[in-house]
């Protein structure tokens, strides 16, 4: 692939060319600095991994740094929109970035394929949301298998900790709801903010509710704080994270402090360890092998969710060229109709069902249930 670097008066970009008069154009956008850029850089670093060709169409890629700033997420968009006429975009890093996001990509009539965590970007399914496919495990998978685990693990009350956005506000409803149909009672509720450096307050009014677990909804780098400073006040019953925290840089910024954490993660954090009857291990070993060799560390699972929004749209693609050219809202209309009907895709995430009702497509095979076990990670037992 061939490079090419802009630098817009309002923002630095980074755009990346594939050929010079490519005929498909999928704009990107990812937190390569800021809060979430540990998030934001693999998803950056996977760019290059990305499919060149999408059946005989080349393809370019437009890629610009939002910052973690939602308001330069609209930006950036806008451009990719009105200027560089893009048929589809990959993006943003987090999840307030991505609902800042939803209206104009509705409004434009582009499928967005956003490699975020909240469920609330493609549930409830509306005129918005239709345009839109998530390529990560929407929460109430990842929080039935967390709650599935509580349950054999007799945890009667449960701490809850989450950003105070969008992501944790999700998550602390999606707990709600499905802990009502269990014996689990949440008796703490505490929020933080993602630039936050000390949540002592918050974990003082958990550890007085006497909580037998606890879990933090947050991701990225910013999940290790509550767990830490929980430790550090001697809590001592289990911990539990989402898939937010599902990074390698998760055990190195919390090292002992996270040991024994349970989490929902994807194939790729334990891919040795998963039979080889499930497909998307051989996809998600291609995807690490390849990263690795590309820069020299292994991705963490967000750059996964990068890999596969590539691997959906070279399956996708080629059915809306069928009946379209690219550049048209004709072509965007027959994208999105093939990415909603895209059925048996292994991921490195997972296999991707899609449906109407379901932009997400994953079922219990695209979560696993994992521990940190000796600093790293283990299928939890």
């Amino acid at each position: 692939m061939k490079y090419r670097y802009l630098l817009p008066t309002l923002l630095a970009g980074l755009a990346m060319t594939a050929a010079a008069h490519a005929q498909i154009k999928i704009g990107i956008i990812t937190s390569n600095t800021g809060p979430v850029a540990l998030i934001g850089i693999p998803q950056k670093n996977t760019i290059p991994l990305l499919p060149t060709h999408f059946g005989d169409q080349k393809v370019e890629y437009i890629a610009f740094d939002d910052g973690s700033d939602p308001t330069t997420t609209v930006t950036v968009l806008k451009k990719l929109i009105t200027e560089d006429k893009v048929d589809a975009i990959i993006g943003p890093s987090s999840s307030p970035n991505a609902m800042a996001a939803l209206d104009f990509v509705s409004q434009a009539k582009i499928p967005m394929l956003a490699p975020v965590g909240t469920i609330a970007i493609v549930l409830p399914m509306d005129d918005k949301r239709r345009w839109v496919f998530k390529t990560t495990q929407n929460d109430g998978l990842v929080a039935n298998a967390l709650i599935k685990h509580m349950v054999a693990h007799n945890v009667k009350t449960l701490g809850f900790i989450g950003t105070g956005d969008t992501f944790g506000e999700t998550w602390h409803k999606v707990m709600t709801d499905l802990l009502a149909k269990t014996d689990i009672k949440i008796v703490a509720n505490e929020r933080f903010k993602r630039p936050d450096t000390s949540v002592t307050g918050q974990a003082l009014r958990i550890i007085s509710a006497k909580p037998d677990a606890v879990l933090v909804a947050a991701p990225g780098g910013p999940a290790v704080l509550p767990e830490a400073t929980l430790v550090d006040m001697n809590y001592k019953g289990t911990i539990y994270q989402t898939h937010g925290a599902a990074l390698n840089e998760f055990i190195k910024l919390g090292g002992k402090k996270v040991e024994g954490t349970v989490l929902g993660g994807s194939v790729m954090l334990v891919p040795n360890e998963i039979p080889d009857s499930n497909p998307a291990k051989k996809v998600a070993l291609k995807y690490i092998a390849d990263y690795k060799k590309l820069n020299g560390a292994e991705p963490a699972t967000f750059g996964g969710n990068m890999y596969d929004a590539g691997l959906l749209l070279e399956r996708a693609v080629p059915v809306a060229l069928k009946t379209t050219k690219p550049g048209t809202v004709q072509f965007r209309e027959a994208l999105r109709d093939a990415l909603e009907n895209i059925k048996d895709l292994p991921g490195t995430q997972g296999i991707y069902n899609m449906t109407p009702a379901d932009h997400s497509g994953f079922d219990e095979r695209g979560v696993e249930l994992i521990t940190v076990k000796n600093g790293a990670w283990a299928l939890a037992k």
